[in-house]
């Protein structure tokens, strides 16, 4: 149903670096708006291009930093990304944290209704780490909750309360709920029966390079047709 754009950095000399080691350094400098531009145009590009011949398009979700947002060119930058690669708007989906809404409220509503005019969809992301109001998921123009791995590591064995809690009052505010960090039968099986519209893990899929990505929509789209 979707992906998750996901940045890596293979170093010709240091092999593989962890996003945890570089994108700290990114974020405290205005490297990451220039490095957070140019994930937002590849993304695009990248699912358009799997877009094109899909028969049921995938959404693209894209991690959305503060100081990008801070930017007065934000809104502009998302839209010719999805100008420059013929994605549709509704197939855009920019995940915002629940720190970065509450920096500066007026202002980041503002661009959020902005930006969901476009036909952009929105996402709080890593709900329940941060400030979990309820009263910003009435303000703010929202689409989608993704609940944090922390709360759906332990199903189904404990934690449902919360989780059922999270799903309910998503829910009531009409937004589509995802949970994080799905890694077995019996955590899918237990969210399904929640409630829990979509699910994101390694069960469901594992992080993979951009030709892996083409090869599984391949095989799937064979398969549909067989």
């Amino acid at each position: 149903m979707g992906a998750e754009a996901l940045v890596r950095w293979n170093h010709p000399i240091e092999g593989s670096i962890s996003p945890e080691e570089f994108i700290p350094i990114a974020e405290g400098s205005d490297l990451i708006v220039s490095l957070g531009t140019w994930v937002m145009r590849r993304a695009c590009l990248d699912a358009a291009g799997w877009n094109a011949s899909a028969a049921i398009p995938l959404s693209l979700s894209v991690n959305v930093s503060a100081r990008q947002l801070r930017q007065p060119h934000f809104r502009h930058n998302v839209l010719q990304a999805l100008e420059e690669s013929g994605l549709s708007a509704n197939a855009l989906v920019l995940e915002l944290t629940e720190s970065l809404l509450m920096e500066n409220v007026e202002a980041v509503t503002e661009l959020m209704k902005q930006i969901r005019a476009a036909g952009v969809r929105l996402s709080i992301d890593d709900f329940g780490t941060g400030y979990s109001s309820m009263s910003y998921l009435q303000k703010f123009p929202l689409n989608e909750l993704k609940i944090d791995r922390s709360f759906v590591r332990t199903l189904p064995e404990s934690g449902q309360p919360i989780v059922t809690a999270i799903i309910s009052m998503a829910h009531s505010f009409g937004l589509t709920v995802v949970a994080e960090g799905v890694e077995y039968p019996a955590q899918l099986a237990w969210l399904a029966d929640a409630r829990c519209d979509f699910v994101q893990g390694y069960l469901t899929g594992r992080p993979m390079d951009e030709p892996g990505i083409r090869l599984l929509l391949t095989a799937e789209r064979g398969a549909a047709i067989a």
